[in-house]
């Protein structure tokens, strides 16, 4: 039996109502400059922002440009991080990715999807948050949360990857609500409709419509 999947007015109603929860939503990811921004995205992969937030200040303090990452032996740099999980890859992903910015791109970060994405340990998701934070760039980072909660209420098939869930959610919504509502839904998978919510109805866990 197919899938029933939502229209385009019935998930952009979903949508809106997610939206209303959280009028002034955004990251939760704290960083000083686009470098950081990159290393904490790159860092919050299978972890919570709370965790990177934790490691951050000590993390910016011992490397404050892509030089001084460079320079620092992989030792220091999963010392610095060893609180967040998979610390050893993101250490040898920090590195690689400092000596790429260095090598090619003047220690600046790129306000490019594809270029960003050709760095060590950076995919489409955190492409799309370093674009977004970074540069105001209209983008949908579709993370854990993003993704249960399009399928739980059939905006995409159960089945759709994260690029799939991305285009779906690009496709209905305005260019200048990307930004926003993709952290309206972040918040709304993190605090509330969690995994763990018990209710199995998602519309239980919505504002009344207007």
């Amino acid at each position: 039996m197919r899938e029933k999947l939502l229209s385009d007015q019935e998930a952009l109603a979903v949508l809106k109502r997610i939206d209303s929860l959280y009028p002034g939503a955004k990251s939760e990811l704290q960083w000083d400059s686009k470098f950081h921004l990159l290393c904490a995205v790159l860092m919050s992969a299978q972890t919570t922002d709370k965790m990177v937030n934790r490691v951050m200040p000590q993390f910016s303090e011992d490397f404050p440009t892509p030089q001084a990452l460079v320079k620092a032996p992989i030792a220091k740099i999963e010392h610095d991080i060893k609180k967040i999980g998979l610390y050893h890859s993101k250490a040898k992903h920090l590195k690689a990715t400092a000596q790429i910015l260095v090598d090619k791109y003047d220690s600046q970060i790129p306000a490019d999807k594809k270029k960003l994405m050709q760095l060590p340990g950076v995919g489409e998701k955190t492409a799309n948050v370093v674009l977004a934070e970074g540069f105001g760039v209209p983008a949908i980072a579709v993370d854990t949360h993003v993704s249960r909660i399009s399928k739980k209420f059939h905006i995409v098939p159960a089945k759709a990857t994260p690029h799939e869930v991305e285009k779906r959610l690009e496709e209905l919504l305005p260019k200048e609500e990307w930004i926003h509502t993709h952290h309206a839904m972040i918040r709304f998978g993190r605090y509330t409709m969690p995994a763990r919510a018990k209710n199995p109805d998602p519309y239980s866990y919505l504002p009344p419509e207007k």
